[in-house]
């Protein structure tokens, strides 16, 4: 190995794309390469300017570390410079004679690689510890003063990344935390994310009133429909996956107007960092008010999720079935929407139709044909979309055998979807799947269950 690179961020926060992606050899693995690294040459072409990018990096050793804000001077560079990589480059700055000017200079090929880099060196050239609070978190006192900080060798450090993504955060966190974040909360976690080298986490706040919009301006259901739909801030994150609905709510209008503002607050900061951040997409979970509009549309009702005593009031949601055409009108609905107010996409999607929730068909084409909508849906919406699907489902109920599995999986274009191994350090799908029949995957780690939040009262479960 070249002296001068180093390896990149702790592993638990690195996802393992290019080293798992397709085992199956009866499956084209040509095609899904393709797909992905088309998809990774759209991300890279419509990041923010470079200056941009620049001054958000800036920007967090401002908030971070205040007193040494012009002791580092930080530069976007392309993959050439990096050997057609990602990477982050730390060096002594030329330009350095006296205190106050720059004296470190970190480069990288987005603004998350930038931030990435700077924790690296005040971690390993400074002896300081970036964490969640709970964990310690930011301790900074071992960086020298002004003038004072360590230099690097004259040929500098590159630190490659080995994966082009850094995967962040479970469906749920949005209810045990998000849910009761502010904005400077939030931007002490997005902080922490580039810190950490993220650069893709789930983005789900505001999602509600999105929906609103979309079933209210294009299939004439009411406030007082949408009340029985949504869960209540705790529970949204259970209500988004089909397991109950209306439970904690209903939501006032003031709170999904705040929770829409804050989520294109979230984005921007993620954007302006280089980040690519994961929105929600159509599952096929809707609200019972759809049959009354729609009496001829095909509907099911699931079964009861554990928790709400099968009270029919709370549990038992209603899915629409992926043959009825209301099902792909919905889920382009939605993408379009979301363009609309957010104005940009990452073009990565996530969307979980069965999480801790049992399919009312066993049938392989039945669910070969769901997964095939969901996908259509999303592609109608957005031509470059990737499906990102948390893979707990596989894990959790015993319905999920090797033909029902296949179906799912291979309902959509080989490079289209990535599962996320969710539990994999503990219980790994992709072993006994054979490496998910083929379909890339990214191997995950629960980490921690522990981790309180600041209020002392909830579990946080977050993903890495």
């Amino acid at each position: 190995m070249n002296p001068n690179m180093l390896p990149f961020f702790p592993a638990i926060f690195l996802i393992i794309l290019q080293s798992l992606w397709f085992p199956n050899p009866a499956l084209s693995s040509t095609a899904g390469l393709d797909s992905i690294s088309r998809l990774l040459r759209i991300q890279d072409r419509q990041r923010a300017p470079p200056s941009v990018q620049e001054a958000a990096a800036a920007a967090v050793v401002h908030r971070l570390l205040p007193s040494h804000s012009s002791s580092f001077h930080f530069r976007i560079i392309s993959k050439d410079e990096c050997g057609s990589d990602y990477c982050f480059v730390v060096k002594n700055h030329p330009a350095y004679t006296r205190a106050g000017d720059p004296q470190i200079l970190i480069a990288g090929t987005t603004g998350v690689d930038i931030v990435a880099g700077l924790h690296w060196y005040l971690k390993q050239r400074c002896g300081s510890h970036i964490s969640w609070d709970k964990t310690g978190g930011s301790q900074l006192s071992s960086v020298p003063k002004v003038g004072f900080l360590p230099r690097v060798q004259e040929a500098g450090i590159l630190v490659p990344r080995p994966v082009p993504w850094s995967y962040y955060q479970n469906a749920v966190t949005s209810s045990y935390s998000f849910a009761w974040w502010d904005w400077n909360r939030w931007e002490k976690e997005i902080d922490w994310m580039a810190l950490q080298g993220i650069n893709l986490p789930l983005a789900f706040t505001g999602q509600e009133t999105i929906w609103q919009k979309v079933f209210q301006e294009k299939f004439n259901m009411s406030t007082s429909d949408l009340d029985d739909f949504f869960g209540g801030p705790a529970f949204l994150a259970w209500s988004r996956m089909g397991n109950l609905h209306g439970w904690g709510g209903p939501l006032p209008q003031s709170w999904l107007d705040q929770q829409l503002n804050m989520q294109k607050k979230i984005l921007a900061r993620m954007y302006e960092l280089g980040m690519n951040p994961v929105l929600p997409a159509f599952s096929g979970n809707v609200p019972v008010a759809l049959k009354r509009i729609f009496p001829l549309a095909k509907i099911t009702r699931l079964g009861n999720w554990f928790s709400v005593k099968n009270d029919v009031k709370w549990c038992c949601t209603y899915l629409l079935d992926a043959t009825d055409p209301l099902f792909i009108d919905i889920g382009k609905a939605f993408i379009e929407k979301q363009l609309q107010e957010y104005g940009r996409t990452s073009h990565i999607y996530n969307c979980d139709t069965f999480d801790e929730n049992t399919p009312p068909s066993d049938d392989p084409e039945y669910i070969s044909s769901l997964g095939a909508a969901i996908f259509k849906g999303m592609q109608s919406g957005d031509d470059d979309a990737v499906w990102l699907m948390q893979g707990w489902l596989f894990s959790y109920d015993p319905f999920w055998k090797p033909p029902q599995m296949k179906a799912l999986l291979h309902s959509v274009p080989i490079g289209k979807l990535v599962i996320l191994d969710l539990y994999a350090e503990v219980k790994p799908i992709w072993i006994t799947s054979g490496q998910f029949y083929g379909v890339p995957y990214i191997w995950k780690v629960n980490f921690p269950f522990i981790l309180i939040n600041e209020n002392n009262n909830n579990i946080i479960p977050s993903i890495f």
